[in-house]
């Protein structure tokens, strides 16, 4: 079956600086990639420097005069996130653009950060928290906006409250729409604090549907040997162009989120197509589990008391 093909214009970003996490393969490297194209100056932080030179490379062959540079974060560790902090404060130049994009996914076994938190909990939301906490006085500088990467499964499920960290009983997919739910809740409270606090960053959501992204391909640091069976399935349907996107496909969503000037604060993006799994980007409906401000005040807050970090105390640069 033919598939039809569709894109997005990214706007110039010359000038601008754009930091994406999770860009060292799939559709964070995709996304860096067209950010480059596009003019911005990308930094890439990523845990394995092996994958990360690779990406530089892939990035120069498509756009040789990308403006792209590595950072090192292992977002499953504070003390890794406050030093990529401490590195870009000390380098000094405004962040325009913020895609936490970075994430893993259903580990078969429960495993912590070295924080002692939940891996997923720890990785795609604490971390996340973290870092935007500890870059906030650039992300003000550039009057940025943020663009936070969640996902499908952020419409099932719940946060268990009474035990965030899974110690009573472990299933790694209630774990993994735990961490999406709070990391969906933290960005739309971050765009409700900049706007009462006058910060003048804009937040928004965005999620890329269902694609044969990378997430749930083998991964021997997660405990995964093989590749899965549902990742097998999702590449079968997407090569096929049935229902599902491809990685290309899935990267839209972000880039449209993060750089359309029509994508508005607070606002939630992802694919147009049957079910929202594949297809072009649009504003969606915000999902139910991600509507409660009561909720988001209260994930705020145990972010704060879990990572140590206060975005109130952190000053402007400038």
């Amino acid at each position: 079956m033919p598939r039809r093909t569709f894109d997005i214009t990214v706007p110039d970003l010359h000038g601008k600086r754009a930091v994406v996490t999770g860009a060292s393969d799939g559709m964070g490297l995709g996304i860096a990639t067209r950010l480059a194209g596009a003019g911005a100056q990308v930094v890439l932080p990523v845990r394995n420097p092996r994958k990360g030179e690779a990406a530089l490379a892939r990035i120069r062959q498509q756009v040789p005069d990308a403006d792209v540079s590595l950072r090192a974060l292992d977002l499953s560790s504070l003390d890794s996130v406050a030093a990529l902090g401490r590195t870009l404060l000390e380098e000094g130049d405004p962040v325009h653009l913020l895609i936490n994009n970075a994430g893993v996914m259903t580990p078969p076994e429960r495993q912590t950060t070295a924080d002692g938190f939940e891996l997923q909990f720890g990785t795609n939301h604490l971390g996340h928290f973290a870092l935007v906490a500890h870059l906030l006085p650039l992300l003000r500088a550039g009057r940025a906006r943020v663009t936070s990467q969640i996902s499908v499964a952020a419409n099932q499920g719940a946060i268990n409250w009474d035990d965030l960290n899974w110690e009573r009983s472990y299933s790694g997919m209630r774990a993994y729409s735990q961490s999406k739910i709070a990391f969906g809740l933290f960005g739309l409270e971050l765009n409700r604090r900049s706007e009462a606090g006058g910060w003048g960053i804009t937040s928004n959501l965005s999620h890329p549907g269902v694609a044969p992204t990378n997430l749930l391909a083998a991964r021997p640091e997660v405990g995964r040997d093989k590749d899965t069976l549902g990742v097998r399935l999702i590449r079968a349907l997407s090569s096929r162009g049935i229902l599902l996107g491809t990685v290309r496909s899935a990267q839209l969503p972000a880039l449209y989120a993060a750089t359309s000037p029509d994508a508005k604060p607070g606002g939630f993006y992802g694919p147009s197509g049957p079910g929202h799994l594949g297809g072009p980007p649009a504003e969606q409906k915000l999902y139910g589990r991600l509507r409660s401000a009561d909720d988001a005040r209260r994930v705020w807050r145990l972010s704060e008391e879990r990572t140590g970090v206060r975005f109130e105390e952190q000053p402007t640069h400038g």
